[in-house]
């Protein structure tokens, strides 16, 4: 025997409830296409009138360098990497630095073009300009239209709001400007205005440009939040900055500016050093140069007035001798000054050292004072740097300051010892010169003092060369000093940002599907009536006998009145069924009940009854519901003479039993509503007159009360062959089935089968087959053969559907309809 396979099975029966579960909720794609309409629309909607925003971005390089000096005094930072780009990043996002770089740029002044339907700032293709004098007092923050009358004049007038602007608190124009012809170029001022326009693109005569002035002040606070400062790389020193604005142009130069400035701060900064060295030296080159014309023209005058043209060899090698130690002597004084002003500098614990003149400069040719003081300026430099994006008290301002006061102590004891030393070799060249000067004695007097007077002249020239040669190489320092910093990528295009529109209109298809999809399925999570016949198999654990689709005719007798539609066409497979059913006995006896009212069970009675009776078998439907009786108006009869009245003993069995218009059609009314019907069904009598009617009629049909809400049914049950329980889809509730399933369970009913009613979708749907009881009869498979044998109720089906596309059309443009 061959093995069963049951993993295929579950494969094939998970992929049947998938295909079901698909099925399922994909009928309702009118519903998901008109959202997705909607949605698709309002963001369309949302993009036309909503100002698109960009991120601009650029990037530059920082160079640290910090000095071995400072990490050598600085234990903590010797094996640190030297890379602190807080103190850039605070800087690059100042007000002053922003105040830089909005000379740069003409952000004083927005212009737009004039439209209601959104805000579209023109920036640089204005075809005005407007230059103001911030000096004077201005209005800011009041938008003013100005109409270009021609090439000449123009008109400023007040900006209207549109149905769009929400914003209502906007600051009020210049009212003595408005709606007066001015000339371009001309000055216009006011005591709340002065402003210059002039005509940039003239060929735009007859157009409006909305304008307003911005705060210089404001806007230096604004761009300094906006800006954006990361670093690239943990690793790196390149800064990447951002920023997020309407108009790409506007956001480029900004960042291109901010960038160029910075730059231009950090080499103004280096060339501090150098401007300090030249006006040093051009003060003393001043001095110096009165004093070298005076000397100079006394010399000559000396020699002129005594006929001197000549001296001694003697006498020369002695001048030139004291001439070097003059130069020597000079040169020492001018370093212990320097010397004397830097121990000054300690003195006063000054913490802003960015005037001290470098050692190289002066030619003091000792490394270590060199790299001190270098160490020393740099670290000044970093501080003030930082004092102007944070205060003392910040952690990066105080280590700067304890790096400074190691290196200023060590600065002033290495200043202390230069200090000793030259003025011991001070004193060793002036005994030099003394000695000299004592030869100097033994010459004549005119001699002696042409060799003082020339001896006066050569070290004011000496001093004089010496100080041009150093401001001649701090000049060229300056104009070779470049920037450590540079520019990586300069800003060039922008990124959208907001909104999103790719994103957006997904998010639109997304969410037009998933609301009336997740409304649908929270209302069936939350919906416990009956939906499909999967859902009565897993809630129904009675047998199945048949299903009824719905019926949309006026009349209750489909069967009879119409006899090819596809409710019919259900009722006669439930007749085929019960055929077989019983069949051992003359007489079949159908009982028919439900749980509740509203189900059918009267509807059931009396279309399978009249299937019955087209069947060419003698049937009589009886009305057994005392509580609500029906089936006496579905035949046109009164209720005056039925079933109540013959229990209770007023009239017989054969008074009771009526003909109705059809051949071998009988029914029983219910008669008047008694007031303890329960009770007259318990009665012999009632097993009399089924006895009564066994005895005459092929096939008894009894009508009876909902089950779940009256107890004499479940009595009744047990008289008859056949009990069929009626289920109605989307009405039955889930709750109402556990009785049923418990009675049959229990075995305390037999031979009941259920009978599932008012089918509009099966719930059975199969690739390439489908087959269904629901408004029309259809066989298809594959769409290789139809066979419509029904083709009235399909004709009915196919107008009925056009009406429904007509009608859900109607509303679709109704609602897109614009008033």
């Amino acid at each position: 025997m061959e093995k069963l396979d049951l993993s295929q099975l579950d494969n094939e029966e998970k992929a049947l409830e998938i295909r079901y579960v698909v099925a399922k909720y994909i009928r309702y794609w009118p519903w998901y296409a008109l959202f997705i309409i909607l949605f698709v629309s309002a963001t369309f909607l949302f993009h036309r009138y909503t100002v698109d925003e960009y991120e601009v971005t650029g990037s530059m390089i920082i160079k640290t360098n910090t000095s071995p000096e400072a990490r050598i005094l600085d234990r903590s930072n010797i094996f640190s990497s030297g890379i602190n780009l807080e103190n850039d990043i605070l800087r690059l996002r100042s007000k002053n630095l922003a105040h830089e770089a909005l000379k740069k740029v003409h952000f004083d002044v927005e212009y737009y073009a004039k439209t209601n339907i959104k805000a579209i700032e023109l920036y640089d293709r204005s075809p005005i300009r407007i230059d103001v004098d911030w000096d004077h007092f201005q209005v800011t923050d009041a938008p003013s239209e100005l109409q270009i009358l021609s090439e000449e004049n123009f008109r400023i007038v007040p900006e209207e709001t549109s149905f769009m602007d929400f914003n209502s608190a906007m600051a009020a124009g210049d009212e003595s400007i408005y709606n007066k012809t001015f000339t371009f170029g001309e000055e216009i001022e006011t005591s709340r205005s002065k402003f210059t326009v002039f005509l940039v693109n003239p060929g735009r005569a007859g157009e409006s440009v909305v304008f307003q002035l911005k705060n210089p002040t404001v806007l230096e606070e604004q761009l300094g939040r906006s800006i954006n400062v990361t670093l690239v790389n943990e690793y790196s020193s390149v800064l990447r900055l951002s920023t997020n604005t309407k108009v790409v142009e506007k956001g480029r130069d900004y960042i291109n500016a901010l960038m160029s400035s910075y730059i231009d701060y950090d080499l103004n900064e280096k060339n501090r050093i150098q401007e300090n060295t030249i006006r040093f030296i051009e003060e003393q080159l001043g001095f110096l140069e009165d004093s070298l014309k005076n000397k100079e023209q006394e010399l000559q005058q000396f020699k002129v007035d005594n006929k001197m043209l000549d001296v001694s060899a003697e006498f020369s090698n002695i001048l030139s001798k004291m001439n070097n130690l003059d130069e020597m002597k000079a040169e020492i004084d001018y370093q212990l000054n320097y010397f004397e002003q830097i121990r000054s500098y300690m003195q006063q614990k000054s913490k802003d050292f960015s005037d001290v003149i470098a050692p190289s400069v002066i030619g003091v040719p000792d490394p270590l004072l060199n790299g001190l003081i270098q160490t020393l300026v740099t670290l000044s430099q970093d501080r003030r740097k930082l004092l102007a994006t944070v205060n003392d008290n910040h952690p990066e301002v105080l280590k700067i300051d304890v790096q400074m006061e190691k290196v200023q102590e060590g600065l002033f004891e290495n200043v202390v010892n230069l200090i000793a030393n030259t003025r011991q070799k001070r004193a060793n060249i002036q005994n030099d010169i003394d000695f000299y000067d004592s030869q100097f004695a033994t010459l004549p007097e005119s001699e002696s003092q042409y060799t003082g007077i020339f001896r006066e002249f050569k070290l004011r020239e000496s001093l004089y060369t010496y100080l041009l040669e150093k401001r001649a190489e701090a000049g060229i320092a300056m104009a070779s000093n470049v920037s450590d910093n540079s520019i990586l990528d300069y800003a060039k295009r922008g990124t959208l940002i907001f909104p999103k529109k790719q994103q957006n209109y997904g998010l639109a298809i997304v969410l037009g599907f998933l609301i009336p999809f997740g409304f649908i399925v929270v209302r069936d999570i939350f919906d416990d009536t009956i939906k499909d016949q999967r859902d009565l198999k897993k809630n129904f654990m009675i047998p199945q006998l048949g299903i009824i689709g719905y019926s949309q005719k006026e009349t209750n007798q489909v069967v009879l009145e119409h006899p090819k539609s596809a409710v019919a066409e259900s009722f006669r497979s439930l007749r085929s069924a019960i055929t077989y059913l019983a069949s051992g006995k003359n007489t079949k006896k159908i009982l028919v009940t439900s749980s509740v009212s509203g189900e059918g069970k009267t509807f059931t009675s009396l279309n399978l009854a009249s299937a019955m009776a087209l069947g060419s078998k003698k049937t009589v439907v009886v009305g057994g519901d005392l509580r609500r009786p029906k089936l006496a108006s579905y035949f046109g009869h009164s209720e005056k003479v039925g079933l109540s009245t013959y229990l209770i003993g007023k009239v017989e069995a054969e008074q009771i039993v009526f003909k109705s218009q059809h051949d071998n059609l009988y029914f029983v009314p219910s008669g008047v509503i008694p007031p303890n019907p329960a009770e007259l069904l318990q009665t012999q009598r009632l097993k009399d007159f089924l006895q009564f009617l066994e005895e005459r009629f092929d096939v008894v049909i009894f009508d009876t009360p909902p089950m779940g809400l009256v107890s004499e049914t479940i009595d009744l049950m047990r008289l008859f062959d056949i009990n069929l329980y009626v289920v109605r889809q989307s009405y039955t509730v889930k709750d109402h089935l556990v009785m049923i399933n418990d009675l049959f369970n229990n075995k305390q009913v037999k031979n009941v089968y259920g009978v599932f009613n008012g089918i509009i979708n099966s719930g059975y749907h199969y690739e390439g087959y489908n087959y269904g009881y629901g408004n029309t009869y259809l066989y298809s498979q594959n769409n290789k053969y139809m066979y419509n044998y029904y083709g009235e109720d399909l004709e009915t089906k196919k107008k009925r559907i056009r009406k429904m596309d007509t009608t859900l059309w109607k509303k679709i443009k109704k609602a897109f309809r614009v008033k």
